[in-house]
C-alpha cells in the first residue's frame, strides 16, 4: 500500500512539474532562481529569461547557474546570474520574450529559445551573433548545431537537445501478449517504420480483449502522443512527413513541397493517428497528459521526450523499455541566445557570453545528461573523461541521486544513464529537424489547423488525404515564401 501511494505520488509530480507547477511543498516556484552567498549590486546581475525546468524546482539548469555564480564568487567577479521563469504555454512564452525585447523594458541579457525560435529572433535583430565555436564545434552533434544558425551565422548555443522516444510497457508486450525479446531488439533497429510496430499493436490488443486480468483492466488503446492542437501536434505531423520522406521547407524556410508530396505525409500522419490504435483521449492531451495515460497502464506504447524517462522509470522500473522512434523523429530542445541591447556595455556582454560558454560546455552538458536532458555534446554520450563532478562545488551544485543508479539504470563505469549512449544518441544523430525559418509561428499554426481536420467529430463527412494536402499546400503557400 506504501509503495502504491509513492507510485501515485511519482506520476503526479512529474505531470504537475511538466504542466509548470511545482510539486514540492512550501511556497510559490523561486522566480529568481540562481543565487550565491554574496548578493551583487543590481547592475551586476544576469537576467535568464527561460521555461520551466522539467527536472524540478531545484533542477538541474538551477543549479548549473548556482555553480556559475559560486566560480564568479571564488574569482571575486561582481557578477551573479538569475533566472527568470516566465509563465504559460512555449508560445505564451516565445511571445513575451519577443514583446520584452523588442521593446527592451524587461532587462533579459539571456534568452533560452526553442530552437525554432532562432531564425525569428536572429533575423528581427533581437539577439546578438555569437563567435562560431559557440555551434562550430566537432563535440556539438551536427544537427543540434545547425538550430544555432542562421543564414550561415551563429546566433545561440545549444543548452539541451530533445527527440521523440518510443516508449513500451513490457508487462503487455511480453508477460501479456508473448512478444519476443528478440523482437523488440529488431524494434530498436535503425530501419524500422510505424509498419514493423503495427503487429505489435495489435498483438497487445489481441491479448488485452481476451484478458481479464488486473493486469489488463486499464488498458484502452495501443498507443499515444501529444495530439491536442499545440506544438506537440506540429512535432507528431513532422514526424509522421520526415518518415515518408517529405520536406515542407529548404533550408533558408521556402516552401518547396507539392500536393503530391504533401499527400503522403498525411496518408503517414493518418496511419499513425487511426483511431483503432490511438487512444481517444490523445487528441485533446499534451505532454503531461500522455505520459499519465501510459504511466497508468491506459496505453503499451507511449511517444514521449527524454526527460519522460526517469519519472516513467521511477514509476514502472523493468516494465519499462525505450527504442528510437521508428521513422523519422522530430529534433526538439532549448538554445541559449544573447539579447542584443545597444546600450549594454562590452564587460557585461563578455560576463553573458562567459555564463552561456559554461552552461554549454561539456561538464555542464553532462550534468543535463544525468539530471534526463538530451545533451547537445557527444562527450557527455562518449567522453571518458567526461563527469559531472568538475561543478559538484557546494551543496547546490548537482542534485545527490544523479549517477547513483538509484533513480534509473546506468552504466557501471561511467554512470551515464544506460539508455543514453545506444538509444538517445543514435536518436538524436538521426532527428528531423522541422522547418528553419523566420516566420516558423506562422508556419505551426497553419500545420495545426489543416492537420486538425483529420481528427475532427465523428459526425463530420471524412476528408481524404488528397483534400487536406490540397488545402495544406494552398495555406502554406499564402503563410511562407515558396519557389
Amino acid at each position: 500500500m506504501k509503495r502504491s501511494r509513492i507510485v501515485l505520488s511519482l506520476i503526479w509530480c512529474a505531470v504537475l512539474v511538466l504542466g509548470a507547477i511545482s510539486c514540492t511543498d512550501g511556497d510559490e516556484p523561486d522566480r529568481h532562481a540562481g543565487t550565491a552567498a554574496s548578493q551583487p549590486v543590481p547592475s551586476a546581475q544576469l537576467v535568464i529569461a527561460t521555461g520551466v525546468d522539467v527536472t524540478g524546482k531545484n533542477g538541474i539548469r538551477k543549479r548549473l547557474v548556482d555553480a556559475w555564480n559560486e566560480k564568479q564568487e571564488r574569482e571575486k567577479s561582481p557578477y551573479r546570474a538569475r533566472a527568470v521563469i516566465l509563465p504559460g504555454s512555449a508560445d505564451l512564452q516565445r511571445s513575451q520574450m519577443l514583446a520584452a525585447l523588442q521593446s527592451g523594458s524587461a532587462g533579459y541579457d539571456i534568452v533560452n529559445l526553442d530552437v525554432t525560435w532562432v531564425p525569428e529572433f536572429a533575423a528581427a535583430g533581437l539577439v546578438r551573433e555569437l563567435p562560431k565555436e559557440f555551434a562550430d564545434d566537432d563535440d556539438i552533434l551536427p544537427k543540434v548545431a545547425a538550430t544555432a544558425r542562421w543564414k550561415g551565422k551563429v546566433y545561440a548555443a545549444p543548452y539541451n537537445s530533445d527527440v521523440g522516444l518510443l516508449y513500451y510497457r513490457r508487462d503487455y508486450l511480453v508477460d501479456g501478449a508473448g512478444i519476443s525479446d528478440e523482437t523488440l531488439k529488431r524494434l530498436a533497429g535503425s530501419r524500422t517504420t510505424w509498419d514493423d510496430v503495427v503487429p505489435l499493436m495489435n498483438a497487445v490488443d489481441t491479448w488485452a480483449l481476451a484478458n481479464k486480468s488486473d493486469k489488463s483492466k486499464n488498458y484502452r488503446s495501443a498507443w499515444t502522443s501529444q495530439l491536442s492542437a499545440r506544438e506537440g501536434l506540429t512535432v507528431n505531423g513532422t514526424e509522421a512527413f520526415a518518415s515518408a520522406g517529405v520536406k515542407p521547407t529548404d533550408e533558408d524556410g521556402t516552401y518547396s513541397a507539392s500536393p503530391e508530396e504533401l499527400k503522403k505525409g498525411v496518408a503517414e500522419f493518418r496511419k499513425r493517428t487511426d483511431a483503432s490504435h490511438t487512444l481517444e483521449g490523445a487528441f485533446e492531451s499534451d505532454e503531461a497528459g500522455t505520459l499519465k495515460d501510459f504511466a497508468e497502464g491506459r496505453t503499451a506504447f507511449l511517444r514521449h521526450w527524454p526527460y519522460a524517462y526517469r519519472t516513467l522509470h521511477a514509476v514502472l522500473g523493468d516494465r519499462l523499455g525505450v527504442v528510437p522512434l521508428p521513422g523519422a523523429a522530430a529534433l526538439g530542445g532549448q538554445n541559449l541566445a544573447v539579447a542584443r541591447n545597444p546600450a549594454m556595455p562590452e564587460e557585461r556582454v563578455e560576463a553573458a557570453l562567459d555564463l552561456v560558454e559554461f552552461l554549454t560546455g561539456r561538464i555542464s552538458e553532462r550534468c543535463l545528461l544525468d539530471a534526463g536532458f538530451a545533451a547537445t555534446r557527444k562527450s557527455a554520450y562518449t567522453g571518458s573523461g567526461v563527469s559531472c563532478d568538475a561543478h559538484r562545488t557546494g551543496p547546490t551544485a548537482a542534485a545527490p541521486s544523479e549517477g547513483s543508479g538509484n533513480d534509473m539504470p546506468r552504466d557501471k563505469d561511467a554512470q551515464r544513464p544506460l539508455y543514453a549512449r545506444g538509444t538517445l544518441l543514435p536518436a538524436l544523430e538521426a532527428a528531423a529537424l522541422r522547418p528553419r525559418t523566420p516566420l516558423y509561428g506562422a508556419f505551426t499554426h497553419t500545420f495545426i489547423t489543416e492537420l486538425s481536420r483529420l481528427h475532427t467529430s465523428p459526425k463530420s463527412p471524412p476528408t481524404s488525404d488528397e483534400d487536406v494536402a490540397k488545402e495544406l499546400h494552398a495555406a502554406l503557400r499564402k503563410v511562407l515564401p515558396s519557389r
